[in-house]
């Protein structure tokens, strides 16, 4: 791995140092709503790396990927593939996940109730939930936010509902939010930072556009537009009531009348939330599904080259792509903002680039 990186192994729960080791192949991603992942090999020439090696424990070992001076990832090492090829010569592979992914590897295993409470204190009282039980801290922080919508709900023990599926349901109802723990270093104390970061409906970072231009930085581009997944109508099904009448409680069908009008033929969506019963809820979850699937989904991307000015920190910033060739023809510039990136590590012969994954904006 180039020069700029270095990998910090840490003990998952005390973020102690372990050993700082060289990584290969090295890609990584994050994301604003649903966890990022890494991927890289560690080469293992010497039987005195193999033994630094074995003091990594899948599932207690975090790792940082540091930028310079700056930790740019960081998540929890779920997968060591010790492996052996043809030539003899032996890599560690290492999967990871953001820290975000420790919620999906938790339920609610208690009986927690919230009323009319605003949804972002309920995604920090659930962390508390999590990191509250014995051998749960993994020392995330938090910040209070202004209010933006109040929620009701209750979750029982014995329903194993992971944690994870109910900040994505209390996400899916409008207003909405999006969600992420940012990994830093203190400008302070040089301590590694992981901190749950919340914005509704979005998080936005930056007040300025960062400019994206093709010819210029802009290596490559994709604008799939997929009518597969979107559609002109959307219900969502919620659970039983508890005296078992009338069988799951149901949406009203929300339809996009616009893109009817317009010529859209009708295409249905449909969404399960089995631990709900409340119908006006289950309006709100259609209303929000219909509003991010309307026509056809379209997930712009770009793949730029990073370097001095345009590092990996870009989640949540706008960006204004300036396009013109032979399918810009009279040129394209719009405004998007960052809701994913996916780097590739600079190996010798190939540059450092990240892909970047665009939703609209005004």
């Amino acid at each position: 791995m180039d020069t700029r990186y270095r990998a910090v192994f840490t003990d998952l729960r005390t973020d102690q140092a372990i050993d700082v080791l060289p990584l290969r192949e090295v890609e990584y991603d994050d994301y604003l709503g649903k966890p990022g992942s890494l991927t890289a090999t560690v080469p293992v020439p010497d039987a005195r790396m193999a033994r630094r090696v074995r003091e990594l424990v899948e599932g207690r070992t975090a790792v940082y990927l540091e930028r310079g001076n700056e930790v740019c990832w960081g998540g929890i090492v779920w997968t060591l593939t010790p492996a052996t090829d043809d030539r003899g010569l032996t890599t560690v592979g290492v999967q990871a996940a953001t820290f975000d992914s420790y919620a999906g590897r938790r339920y609610i295993r208690a009986n927690l109730s919230f009323t009319t409470l605003d949804h972002l204190e309920i995604v920090r009282r659930l962390w508390d939930y999590m990191q509250g039980s014995e051998g749960g801290h993994i020392g995330v922080e938090y910040q209070p936010t202004a209010p933006t919508a109040a929620r009701t709900v209750a979750y029982s023990d014995g329903d194993e509902t992971l944690v994870e599926e109910a900040i994505g349901q209390l996400a899916a109802m409008e207003p909405g939010f999006e969600h992420r723990i940012a990994v830093y270093r203190d400008p302070v104390t040089g301590r590694r930072v992981k901190q749950l970061q919340l914005g509704s409906p979005a998080i936005r970072v930056g007040d300025q556009p960062v400019m994206l231009d093709l010819p210029g930085d802009v290596l490559s581009y994709s604008f799939p537009r997929d009518a597969t997944r979107g559609g002109t109508t959307a219900r969502a099904r919620g659970g039983t009531p508890e005296s078992g009448a009338g069988g799951p409680v149901m949406s009203g069908e929300q339809v996009a009348e616009d893109l009817l009008a317009a010529g859209f033929p009708r295409l249905d969506t449909s969404s399960d939330h089995s631990n709900v019963t409340d119908k006006a809820t289950l309006d709100a979850f259609a209303r929000s599904e219909l509003a991010a699937l309307r026509g056809a989904v379209v997930i712009p991307s770009v793949r730029i080259r990073l370097g001095p000015d345009t590092t990996p920190a870009l989640l949540g910033t706008t960006v204004r792509l300036r396009i013109k060739d032979l399918w810009f023809a009279e040129g394209l510039d719009a405004r998007y903002r960052v809701v994913g990136i996916k780097v590739t590590a600079p190996e010798r012969g190939r540059p450092e680039t990240a892909d970047l994954y665009l939703e609209e904006t005004d």
